[in-house]
């Protein structure tokens, strides 16, 4: 696990001038890479790569990194893990080819040199991003893995060509100039991430998960190239659903997740896991457990609060299985010291508030062992998240009335006077929601808002915004490649399946995974996600939807396993989530410090927020009128990162 920058400039800078730039960039993502740096130039060009290196393959000398391929035609820089790369290994010995070191990525290299760029990129199995440079073709490429484990940000801003693993390191290029992207404050208040291709900046894009784009320094020419897509597996999966009975699926999956967890536990440090106590994390800690000689070291984080309370569950099932487990229960002091950090961590504005407790067990983590294993990925590949099947009996409750006759009732009611509705109408809504409301005016927009929707995606993503009609909290256009009606048109085999897909392109990626990234990165702790090998995901994909919602609350196929390890008692329980409880604690401790960035002198100053709609939000939220955390939590993020940044 690394950090990787550089740029394109052409420019009449000497070698030496050009290293020291690169050295100045680099030492921003010293946290990814403490172990070792280096930097590669062409001064001609105008082209360099640095690297930062946190060693965990071949920790030797030689494999640091850029490193140039045998022939000579390419030279890398790469964050990540090839988790396959002893097979390829052995395949290249085999076709004649001699290695120096023991690194993946000397494998690569000559994976790139015997097959090609695209071909190579579709003969590996892990999570990377890289920059590679092509001396014969004269092109540059970039290519970020399948799923979106590991971050890379790159664009063209004047007469630079910039990439980054975080956007902290352009900062440090003098020709470097930010502008923040207000359709990307729109899409965080909304999402409370920011989605790609999407950054907070103009200019500069997140890359998409499973893309290759290639630059030509010499004629500014850039293309993107999608060598993998999860549109594509779900199209061929429909016609490949698997024929084996549900024990049978559950058996195959099993056998699976051994091959991945077993490449995945492969390194020169020590390795230990993530432990909620939950489905995902459980199944993961029972595999490694059973595959290993001695104890899986466990970490885990507690509260002292019931309802956000996950370590009693996870120290049960740490017993029954053996694993050499250490807890840590936060008191709210501690929790509170890292959100001034949180916008140096996460580098652009970023509002799940499961940051923190990610931040502080990457942080217990990181005193034993360098490498960590997680159990992200299994609601959306199993579907388990209970708001699945909620969006699913609402879409079947309004579909028995006609699109036009909802559309005109959504519209009608939204014309009323509120104090109409606050004086006659909380009755209704109580009908229609389990939630009561001091607010029932807002309430009854926000559900009726949901009927005028004519897809089941447009209602999914209704359901999961934030902030809702048009975010009236910023003027921005919001883009429509995200946000429209009309949804991303995918050919599934149900609509559970469709959910999930919809989860799996945005939120696991720009959520999940970036958050488990930037907070372990943080104490330079790699993690990495066996659920999210490509090839689980493509079997996932192939399991019939009735079999994953044989559970109530999903994932069968995760609890069959699970159940031949550990009694079911101890993991068959309300899924409770990683989280800390941010409603109370905006009312309390962190009161004078959102005060502090909600002012409504500051906010005209600034010119991105509307004063009058946040101090609103947030008058009723320390009222108790309503809970706002959320919605007032994208708001902080992206007030603290604003402060932080100038």
């Amino acid at each position: 696990m690394c950090g990787i920058t550089g740029y394109h400039f052409a420019s009449s800078r000497s070698r030496e001038e050009h290293f020291h730039l690169l050295r100045s960039m680099s030492s921003t993502l010293v946290h990814r890479g403490p172990d070792s740096y280096g930097e590669w130039c062409d001064e001609k060009l105008g082209l360099g790569l640095a690297h930062r290196r946190l060693s965990i393959q071949d920790i030797s000398a030689s494999g640091n990194q850029p490193m140039e391929s045998e022939g000579g035609r390419y030279t890398i820089v790469y964050n990540g893990e090839i988790y396959n790369f002893l097979e390829l290994r052995k395949e290249l010995e085999q076709l004649g080819h001699k290695f120096r070191g023991g690194s993946d990525t000397e494998v690569m290299l000559a994976v790139f040199e015997k097959w090609g760029v695209k071909p190579g990129l579709e003969r590996f199995n892990g999570m990377f991003a890289f920059a590679l440079w092509d001396k014969r073709a004269q092109r540059l490429y970039l290519a970020r893995d399948r799923m979106g484990e590991k971050p890379l940000y790159y664009g063209l801003q004047g007469k630079v060509f910039y990439f980054s693993s975080e956007l902290k390191a352009l900062g440090k290029h003098p020709e470097w100039r930010p502008k923040v992207d207000r359709r990307a404050i729109s899409l965080l208040l909304t999402h409370n991430y920011i989605p790609a291709p999407y950054s907070i900046y103009s200019g500069i894009q997140k890359l998409r998960p499973g893309t290759m784009l290639s630059y030509c320094p010499a004629t500014g020419d850039m293309k993107t190239e999608v060598y993998w897509s999860l549109q594509e597996v779900l199209g061929r999966a429909i016609g490949t659903r698997l024929a084996l009975s549900p024990d049978e699926i559950a058996s195959e999956l099993e056998s699976r997740l051994l091959g991945s967890i077993q490449r995945q536990m492969i390194a020169d440090v020590p390795v230990g896991a993530f432990l909620s106590g939950g489905i995902d994390s459980s199944t993961v800690v029972a595999l490694m457990q059973s595959l290993g000689k001695s104890s899986v070291r466990t970490f885990t984080i507690g509260f002292d609060e019931n309802n956000f309370n996950e370590a009693k569950f996870a120290e049960k099932v740490s017993k029954h299985l053996g694993t050499d487990h250490t807890e840590l229960y936060v008191e709210p002091r501690q929790a509170l010291e890292v959100i001034p950090s949180l916008a140096d961590i996460y580098d652009e504005p970023f509002a799940d508030s499961s940051q923190i407790p990610t931040f502080l067990v990457s942080r217990l983590a990181r005193e034993e062992v360098v490498v960590s294993l997680s159990g992200d990925g299994g609601d959306e590949l199993f579907g388990g998240y209970s708001h699945y099947y909620q969006t699913l009996a609402k879409w079947r409750a309004l579909q028995k009335y006609p699109y036009l006759l909802r559309k005109l009732a959504a519209g009608s009611f939204s014309l009323l006077p509120a104090p109409l509705v606050n004086g006659l109408l909380p009755f209704f809504i109580s009908r229609f929601s389990k939630r009561s409301s001091s607010d029932p005016a807002g309430r009854l927009a926000e559900i009726t808002a949901g009927w005028a929707k004519n897809n089941l995606q447009a209602l999914y993503l209704h359901h999961l915004s934030y902030w809702k009609n048009g975010v009236p909290v910023v003027e921005a256009e919001i883009p429509a490649y995200v946000l429209n009606d009309e949804g991303l048109q995918v050919d599934s085999a149900s609509d559970l399946q469709d959910l999930q897909f919809w989860d799996m392109l945005m939120y696991l990626p720009d959520d999940i995974l970036t958050k488990v990234d930037r907070a372990a990165m943080a104490v330079s702790l790699e993690t990495r996600i066996p659920l999210l090998d490509h090839e689980i995901v493509e079997f996932a994909m192939r399991v019939p939807s009735h079999v994953n919602a044989m559970h109530p609350h999903g994932k069968w196929p995760l609890r069959r396993i699970l159940g031949k390890y550990v009694p079911e008692e101890l993991f068959e329980r309300p899924k409770q989530g990683f989280a800390i409880p941010v409603g109370q604690w905006l009312r309390g401790p962190l009161c004078d410090w959102a005060d502090s960035l909600l002012q409504e002198n500051k906010l005209e100053q600034q010119g991105f927020l509307n004063p009058e709609v946040v101090a609103r939000t947030w008058e009723a939220h320390k009222l108790g009128t309503r809970d706002y955390s959320f919605r007032l939590w994208g708001i902080l993020m992206f007030q603290a990162w604003l402060e932080k940044s100038r």
